[in-house]
């Protein structure tokens, strides 16, 4: 994507951004701040800003006079950046010149990291699990009467050194058949053994050739959403992907309460047959969109946690909740996806990741197999952050993991305007720490309906640098503004008016909202802490972070580390992979490798479980605060304090 250079003054600050973006985004990103309240819809008019140099698309609105147009000013939230401009912010709509450098901290989100077929075969991995060949066979005479599986496996062993081939019984009694209607030319798929001692498999037996149509299918089971990817095996292109809504939502937000459910009479039956119902549907929609013949899907690899592998087997998940916390199993055979009521052939296989715990499961063990942590030289913490936070801390010679309840708060629950990720939720913030105006961004550059998890972090994050709150979370009653006030007993931060937002009343912060906040991440901290704790190591040694999942593509890193829920090191070695769970059963897809390995780190992986961890409560205790009671652990805020004089 095109990139262009916008110039900030007074603050005679530069930033980068692409071609399209808006001018309040690119100052939120630069740390300029703007007065803006109502999301970008151009309905508050107070992010009025003069263009020196350059031009911008739109920005023109009743909100400016004739005149004002015609000298350049214009609306940040409503104007797009086409070329290199420079923006003078004008005294009415940005803070005091003197607060500039004391306002201004960087904004960083982590880098992003992609796999493909060339990534693979460059670190020497890759070991194509699924190949097709076509085979023009002789036909049978009196003189070679030879069976018709003998005839298929001597040819395949002429054309390649295949290790001791067998024929699944569908393959064998379609095979009389497709042979002669065919001529005898027919294409074979073979599924190699993961390992060497093992056999090839011949599961499916084509008309023609069908070598260019090889696919297979990658997905993630998640307690909220299912994400499913229709996968080239020849290319390892992702075809198309689509998440949904799990059905089992209906039935219970979180694990604990779909256990429970499972416990009624015919609810383990109804949970099960409602997630295939839900994977069906996103088969059905990928399948459609890259209009490929299902007939070509192989394999399908899913990653979930343990209870979503369980209620996904039909399996009794009620022991999970109950000390000692025992799953039924944490390794699953490959079985026919369609024994369970998945909507694909008969000869596709089905391929679940392996748990570790109760709490720890296929999904974390496939993003630390995606991200590669386990082949690191470095020391990293891989963080997978949602309802339930996993964490796992290693590299290729050891690894240690646990799991934490963050509770909903990163997802917009236990908080009274929170929402997830969508059109009109405030999802960056700044403030004016000398008249308390706040400039906000929402999802879709419209009116704010609500906050999501990375708005209500920065949120916090940037009113605690400010002075707004304290690291109690408590508001500075003291200052001269009509948002900080006493609602019903409980003191709040109107981040928008009634009339600037769609739900027709103010959106506030809570005393509560933020509570809610630090004891998620206190949660999540301390659960860091003590697996640290535990392996005899310091956060001074964590050489590099991974996020997972879909929080950590918005989350602003400086943020995340100024409230406590991240451990604090560079930016820079903070790495975003995306859905981990998604990403490992694309690679699993794609290479034996990762099959190979699997079961050697899961062995390796030594599970904590915090509960049975006495220093666990120690820690969380000391996170209860902005930052942590020892703000001496985050040296770079501390520095930034200082020199605020707070």
């Amino acid at each position: 994507m095109d990139q262009l250079k916008v110039r900030f003054l007074p603050h005679d600050r530069t930033i980068t951004v692409p071609v399209g973006e808006s001018l309040i985004r690119a100052a939120m990103a630069a740390g300029v701040h703007v007065n803006a309240s109502c999301g970008g819809e151009g309905i508050c008019g107070k992010c009025r800003v003069l263009i020196e140099e350059g031009e911008i698309i739109g920005g023109v609105t009743e909100r400016l006079s004739a005149a004002d147009i015609e000298k350049g000013y214009r609306l940040a939230c409503l104007s797009k950046l086409s070329g290199d401009v420079t923006v003078r912010i004008p005294v009415e709509s940005s803070i005091d010149t003197t607060a500039l450098s004391r306002q201004y901290t960087p904004r960083q989100t982590a880098k992003i990291k992609t796999i493909d077929i060339n990534t693979l075969k460059e670190q020497g991995i890759f070991i194509a699990p699924v190949v097709k060949v076509y085979i023009e066979l002789p036909p049978p005479n009196a003189q070679d009467n030879l069976p018709d599986v003998t005839r298929l496996i001597r040819a395949l062993k002429q054309k390649g050194d295949w290790h001791k081939l067998e024929l699944t019984l569908p393959v064998i009694r379609r095979l009389p058949a497709i042979l002669r209607e065919n001529n005898f030319k027919v294409t074979a798929t073979l599924v190699k053994a993961v390992r060497k001692s093992g056999k090839t498999r011949i599961i499916n037996i084509q008309p023609g050739d069908t070598t260019v149509e090889n696919y297979a299918v990658a997905m993630d089971i998640g307690t909220t959403t299912i994400y499913g990817q229709l996968i080239n095996l020849d290319t390892g292109e992702s075809l198309s992907e689509f998440g949904d809504f799990n059905g089992q939502i209906s039935y219970g937000e979180d694990v604990i309460s779909r256990i429970v459910y499972a416990e009624k009479p015919e609810g383990l039956k109804k949970l099960q047959e409602v997630v295939v119902a839900s994977i069906n549907k996103i088969l059905k929609k990928i399948i459609a969109h890259a209009k490929i013949d299902r007939e070509n899907i192989a394999t399908i690899t899913l990653a979930g946690n343990t209870t979503m592998t369980q209620l996904l087997l039909n399996i009794d998940p009620r022991y999970i909740r109950r000390a000692p916390y025992v799953p039924a199993s944490t390794h699953y055979p490959p079985f026919s996806a369609s024994s369970l009521g998945i909507d694909l052939d008969e000869h596709v296989t089905a391929l679940l990741f392996p748990d570790i715990s109760s709490y720890v499961g296929g999904d974390i063990v496939a993003g630390v197999m995606g991200s590669g942590m386990y082949r690191s030289e470095e020391l990293v913490l891989f963080m997978d952050i949602g309802t339930n936070a996993e964490i796992v801390i290693g590299n290729k010679d050891w690894l240690a993991c646990t799991a934490c309840s963050a509770g909903p708060a990163f997802e917009g629950g236990g908080v009274e305007f929170g929402m997830r990720a969508a059109k009109g939720a405030i999802e960056d913030f700044s403030i004016d720490p000398l008249t308390c105006e706040p400039m906000l961004v929402t999802i879709g550059d419209v009116r704010p309906k609500g906050i999501c998890g990375s708005g209500l972090i920065t949120m916090i994050a940037v009113m605690f640098e400010a002075g707004i709150i304290d690291s109690r979370g408590k508001f500075d009653r003291s200052l001269n503004t009509s948002r900080i006030r006493q609602n019903n007993g409980i003191w709040e931060y109107v981040i928008a008016w009634a009339g600037e937002t769609q739900i027709d009343r103010d959106i506030a912060l809570t005393e509560l909202d933020i509570d809610n906040l630090i004891r998620a991440k206190g949660a999540i901290y301390s659960g860091c802490m003590t697996l640290l704790e535990e392996v005899g190591l310091s956060v001074d040694m964590i050489e590099r972070i991974i996020l997972a999942g879909g929080f950590g593509s918005y989350i602003d890193l400086e943020r995340a580390m100024t409230i406590g829920l991240l451990p604090e090191i560079d930016p820079e070695h903070v790495t975003y992979i995306g859905n981990g769970s998604l990403l490992g059963a694309r690679m699993s897809s794609l290479t034996n490798k990762i099959r190979q390995d699997v079961i050697e780190v899961t062995r390796r992986m030594t599970n904590f479980e915090l509960s049975e961890t006495p220093s666990y409560m120690n820690n969380y205790v000391a996170a209860m605060f902005i930052p942590h009671t020892e703000i001496g652990k985050f040296p770079r805020l501390y520095e930034r304090m200082k020199t605020k004089g707070k």
